[in-house]
């Protein structure tokens, strides 16, 4: 970080950085994955990419790149049975009628979710038809969860989380087999784990531990690992870390730079496991996790094999350098900054967008979102995202590792190949395209593709 120099008061730069121009740079990046998942975009010229060259014709679902690209993770999903495609675009057109904004986003895909948790019409619904509902539903509460803040009614927040929640809880339970769930001790609030096997025989077997995103559902882990892994014999473990899912929504609890103390439990309890291969424990890292993953595996050496998708060294350098320029090193100066010279200029579009980055790293800031006000203390979460660095250790990382990266990557740019270039282990990097449909952050449109790629590597590198 570079201090700001100079006049606190030469204000003009900072009382325009909100204009049309970053404000779409900031919305372009407001999509699931999230900050430092998927920080804001780099810059409008990434969000106009985004928008319109690689996502041409029928891929564009919303004029606007950051509703876009969540609709889009809807609909890449299909394949996985975690959407519909006659659901999502049956909603899209309804949104694009009514006027896109984040209430009418919210409204109708909270309804689409309330919908299907209900009984079905005709005859009573089998099992099947009841899981698959249920794991539909779980996405489109996520979809609604990702603009709540930005509807007129952003104290529902936690409430919809509980339903996204209740729905994948009813999907699991009616799995063949069900994933053992339990608590994995974490500090004073442990970490819920469902854990998927393709049998119960006991047979040790390979696993793959599913590290999401900032924003991410845990029905992203079943479309981008789950379904896959079970189909080729793996285990899969998914899991709620600090800043995630239940212990930020529910226990309040943020993001910690120190993934490796999340990640070690987790190895604990799986090693301990006989329907477990310890030799084989495989770590992937969707969209922050990216971040997180080669964190851990840069401490935990009993990781047999790394994946990260995409690459990320540095979180924070994917905010607009205009919001990175608010953090000094002094705290109260940061906040007169934020409070005097940026909230006052700060378009309500702009304000939700910050309110969803940086609630997973305060609970103040997300409380603050909740009552529909926007956060006064801009140091302290800036100052976490920042300490997401792994720069200084991803030389430690001893397991092989492939790094992914898309063509139009919109909230990493270059930070995939920063990483592969700093690792000293074995290592691959591959770059999906939108000649394969696989452009953007994490493909959100191809994700089987995605699967076939991680999952093959896996196999090749452990040898399963």
């Amino acid at each position: 970080m570079s201090p700001v120099h100079g006049d606190r008061h030469s204000g003009p730069t900072r009382r325009t950085l909100f204009t049309a121009g970053v404000g779409a740079a900031l919305l372009a990046g407001c999509a699931r994955g999230g900050a430092p998942g998927a920080p804001a975009a780099a810059s409008s010229s990434s969000a106009a990419a985004a928008a319109g060259g690689l996502t041409p014709g029928a891929m564009t679902l919303f004029k606007d790149p950051a509703y876009n690209f969540n609709g889009l993770l809807a609909l890449g999903a299909s394949g996985a049975g975690a959407a519909e495609v006659g659901e999502v675009l049956t909603a899209v057109n309804a949104i694009n009628g009514a006027g896109l904004t984040a209430q009418s986003y919210v409204k109708t895909f909270r309804s689409l979710g309330d919908r299907l948790v209900a009984a079905p019409p005709g005859a009573p619904a089998d099992s099947q038809t009841r899981r698959f509902r249920a794991l539909r539903a779980a996405q489109y509460y996520g979809q609604a969860l990702f603009f709540v803040l930005g509807s007129n009614d952003p104290g529902s927040e936690e409430q919809l989380y509980r339903a996204g929640r209740a729905a994948w809880d009813i999907f699991c339970n009616l799995c063949e087999p069900a994933p053992v769930k339990a608590n994995v001790p974490y500090g004073t609030t442990p970490l819920p784990v469902w854990f998927f096997r393709p049998d119960t025989s006991g047979t040790p077997r390979p696993t793959v531990i599913l590290t999401n995103g900032s924003d991410g559902q845990n029905v992203d882990m079943w479309t981008y690992g789950v379904a896959a892994a079970l189909e080729r014999g793996w285990n899969a473990l998914v899991y709620d870390g600090p800043g995630q899912g239940q212990l930020l929504f529910v226990d309040r609890v943020v993001f910690t730079p120190t993934w490796e103390r999340v990640v070690t439990p987790l190895v604990d309890w799986l090693t301990a496991r006989s329907d477990v291969n310890s030799s084989k424990i495989a770590l992937t890292g969707l969209s922050m996790g990216g971040d997180l993953a080669p964190r851990a595996a840069a401490f935990e050496t009993r990781i047999a094999a790394l994946v990260a998708m995409p690459g990320c060294v540095e979180p924070w350098l994917g905010f607009p350098p205009e919001i990175r320029k608010i953090l000094t090193p002094d705290e109260q100066q940061t906040n007169d900054i934020w409070n005097k010279e940026v909230v006052p200029e700060l378009p309500p579009e702009a304000a939700a967008v910050l309110k969803k980055r940086f609630e997973p790293f305060s609970a103040a800031a997300m409380l603050q979102a909740r009552q529909g006000k926007l956060f006064t203390d801009f140091y302290t979460p800036a100052s976490r995202i920042q300490a997401m660095s792994i720069t200084n250790v991803v030389g430690r990382i001893k397991a092989p590792t492939l790094v992914l990266d898309y063509e139009g990557e919109q909230f990493y740019p270059g930070q995939p190949r920063r990483l592969y270039d700093a690792l000293t282990s074995p290592k691959d990097y591959l770059k999906l395209t939108a000649a394969q449909g696989a452009q953007l952050h994490c493909s959100p449109m191809a994700p089987q593709l995605h699967c076939e790629v991680v999952f093959d590597w896996l196999d090749k590198t452990l040898g399963s």
